[in-house]
């Protein structure tokens, strides 16, 4: 008996259609849409100041509106995050929407995840709850359910659990979905999208398709695409989604522990990677809250320094706005000059550098007008060649998210079932917490050869992501060769070496033989998290094929 969970969204944004496509594509049970990330929810924190009735994503319930129909005519059960801050508003509002459609389906929702009460100062708090609220909804006979702030994983343990009956201590089968869910909750990322090797499939990779998942009550599946869709899946695909965001090999969650160490893949046909071997552990006694509160105002300028003396430029605007921002200077003052010029040029853009000038202070005076008219001002009084990309703006506010844990109790998780009766549901009683497993044994080395200096991503992909003020980066190789090469060449010292900024900071490698993959965490990379912008890449998406194009000596037999 198996369970076929597709994904129409990887966050708030994501191609509109997508829900459609996923109906009308192909057999499906069950049809997910994550819409939550740490900076969604302070974007809906700050739309439910405005309007306490507000709080959720309104895109779903716009596709919604095109999609319910067919939903219903297919008997697909549609399983969403995007409640985010007020699940039951959007429940109501999809209810309202049947009706008006005159479409007869049952709307239920999750709720207990909000402790914004409990933490003072904070836009929003949030616990992240497990997918069992989702399985009493649909066990219930739910066809649309709606959670707040919930794992991505737990869109795909909910309904597998329901499907399956399985129940909190069933680990190993828990783990497997969690996986899975993993692997599907950033949609067409399985399917080649921001793939290292997107050229090497055999897909169109233009417009991926979403992928889902065939699960099977076991807790193994097959991680598919609907046929004639683009993109493409393979063990690659699959490796690299299930390296973005994660840390160790305990991926832990409030349902279940997942061992990533213990992920088998094979291809399993054109379009199919068997996902297997998974196996679980007590979740730990905690749940991860995450806190967005507001950090303050930025502001940013970008000069454009075009032709001879970029440097000399660069020096003279730094002191007239250090002069002019003197008598009451920004908490927090940041430089950089981006070479994007070259000799002799061809056309004026490519004969300019820019200069990038940002801001923060906790004062939005401080980094508004004062910034906007110094900025203003050297128009016709600086470098030759004056201008900016754009003008700067009043100074706009930035979040800041961090992350508590609390006690399993603390959260009050209930299913509001279609017919308005509530169902709390029981947290976790068998918990355990995750210690750090000891460092596997690495392959034999490589025999010495002759070495070629090469880009690393020559012979290695990666993915990278935001967790936190962390970024992680998994890195990975294709054939056993290449990991006997990679295990013992990419350590967190060589990281550092390549990747200058992780150096002050701490560099976690994680090791995953079975994955030919080492995954490294880099603490405090990000500042404050994503919503603080304290990085030209505030969500590290780029910080893999940063390493990648850094060149180190590989070996002959591996180029």
């Amino acid at each position: 008996m198996t369970l076929r969970i597709g994904n129409a969204s990887g966050f708030y944004g994501d191609r509109f259609d997508a829900m459609r496509e996923m109906l009308t594509g192909g057999e499906l049970d069950v049809l997910t849409g994550d819409y939550l990330a740490e900076l969604t929810m302070l974007i809906l924190g700050r739309d439910r100041l405005k309007d306490p009735a507000a709080g959720y994503a309104r895109t779903f319930l716009r596709q919604l509106e095109d999609c319910l129909g067919l939903a219903h005519e297919r008997s697909v059960k549609i399983v969403t995050n995007a409640g985010g801050l007020n699940p039951a508003g959007l429940a109501d509002a999809v209810r309202t929407l049947a009706g008006r459609l005159g479409i007869p389906v049952r709307v239920a929702h999750v709720e207990g995840d909000d402790l914004t009460a409990a933490h003072p100062g904070s836009l929003a708090a949030h616990a992240y709850l497990g997918g069992f609220g989702i399985a009493e909804c649909l066990s219930a006979g739910a066809d649309i359910v709606v959670t707040g702030r919930v794992t991505d994983a737990a869109l795909v343990t909910g309904p597998a659990a329901a499907h399956f009956g399985w129940r909190p201590g069933d680990h190993d089968r828990l783990a497997g979905a969690v996986v899975a869910g993993h692997v599907l909750e950033c949609g067409t990322q399985a399917t080649g999208g921001n793939y290292s090797f997107f050229g090497d499939g055999d897909g169109d990779v233009r417009r991926p398709g979403f992928p889902l998942a065939e699960i099977h009550e076991d807790g193994s599946c097959v991680v598919t695409k609907h046929p004639g869709t683009g993109g493409f899946v393979d063990v690659g695909t699959v490796t690299a989604q299930l390296l973005y965001e994660t840390g160790g090999a305990r991926y832990a969650g409030p349902d279940v522990t997942a061992r990533l160490d213990t992920v088998r893949l094979s291809q399993d046909g054109p379009d199919r990677v068997r996902i297997e071997g998974v196996r679980g552990e007590a979740p730990p006694p905690t749940l991860k809250v995450g806190l967005n509160r507001l950090g303050g105002f930025r502001n940013e300028v970008t000069f454009v320094l075009t032709g001879l003396g970029v440097e000399a430029k660069a020096a003279l605007v730094r002191e007239q706005m250090g002069d002019a921002l003197a008598e009451s200077p920004p908490a927090d003052v940041r430089w950089e000059l981006v070479r994007t010029d070259r000799p002799d040029a061809d056309t004026e853009e490519t004969a300019s550098a820019l200069l990038r000038l940002v801001v923060r202070d906790p004062d939005q005076a401080a980094v508004g007008r004062a910034l906007s008219g110094a900025a203003i001002e050297l128009a016709l009084a600086s470098y030759p060649g004056f201008h900016v990309v754009a003008p700067p703006g009043k100074g706009a506010p930035y979040g800041v998210f961090e992350d508590v844990y609390v006690p399993h109790d603390a959260v009050d998780h209930v299913a509001v079932l279609h017919d308005g009766s509530r169902l709390s549901v029981i947290p976790a009683q068998d918990t355990l917490v995750p210690e750090t497993l000891e460092e596997p044994s690495l392959p034999e080395p490589l025999p010495e050869g002759p070495t070629r200096r090469a880009p690393l991503g020559l012979v290695a992909g990666a993915r990278s992501g935001d967790k936190g003020g962390n970024a992680n980066v998994g890195v990975w190789v294709r054939t056993d060769e290449a990991w006997r090469w990679l295990a013992h060449e990419l350590t967190a010292d060589r990281f550092r070496e390549l990747i200058p900024e992780s150096r002050p900071l701490k560099v976690v490698r994680h090791v995953l033989p079975g994955l030919r993959a080492v995954n490294f965490v880099v603490e405090g990379i990000l500042g404050e998290g994503v919503a603080s912008q304290a990085r030209f890449d505030p969500q590290a998406k780029a910080l893999g094929e940063w390493l990648r194009s850094r060149h180190l000596d590989i070996p002959e037999v591996l180029l």
